[in-house]
């Protein structure tokens, strides 16, 4: 007798103030709630909602999709390179019920070549290589309109080296938050 292993999983989650359901599925990140990195990021961004955004490295859409509810009606890019991951965006998109969320699978920005915007979030991944991750900073920066925003959240562990890369790249670096495992940081151009 084998046991199978359920396809997707739901679950509902609050975020600043605003009731999200998320459908997810095994070996996409955090499938079974919003990690403490991604809720901190969200906690922390500034968005007008004439914004135009891009959630980088979307995943199942949990910062793009809480983006484009708590900042209606701001305009919102979610992105991944993982085809799975893409066509959970797009659910969650649906079942949330945000017009305002357009998702693509890319990998960074190779199909948003003239897209610009306002504020870039990401969740970035701790196992992401450093050249990967200088050029996510130096595409970021080309696709930012003037006094755009970069945000990032990494593992505590990685905040020097974005400290580091972002005063190289943006000539500019500001720790928006720290806790005891992640810290939001901020670029602009």
């Amino acid at each position: 007798m084998t046991t199978e292993i359920p396809k997707d999983i739901t679950f509902n989650t609050q975020l600043r103030g605003h009731d999200f359901t998320f459908t997810t599925t095994w070996g996409l990140f955090s499938p079974k709630a919003i990690d403490a990195g991604t809720r901190l990021l969200i906690e922390q961004l500034k968005i007008n909602s004439s914004d135009t955004c891009l959630d980088l490295g979307c995943g199942y859409g949990a910062v793009g999709i809480a983006i484009a509810k708590c900042f209606q009606p701001a305009n919102v890019y979610m992105v991944d390179k993982d085809f799975v991951a893409v066509d959970y965006a797009r659910k969650n998109v649906e079942q949330n019920q945000l017009p305002n969320c357009k998702v693509l699978l890319s990998n960074g920005f190779s199909h948003l070549s003239d897209i610009q915007f306002d504020v870039i979030a990401s969740n970035l991944p701790a196992k992401t290589g450093n050249e990967l991750l200088q050029i996510f900073f130096t595409e970021a920066k080309h696709h930012l309109k003037p006094n755009g925003r970069l945000y990032v959240v990494t593992i505590s562990g990685l905040r020097q080296f974005i400290k580091r890369n972002f005063l190289d790249i943006f000539g500019n670096y500001r720790k928006v938050k720290q806790r005891n495992t992640h810290t939001v940081a901020m670029a602009m151009v």
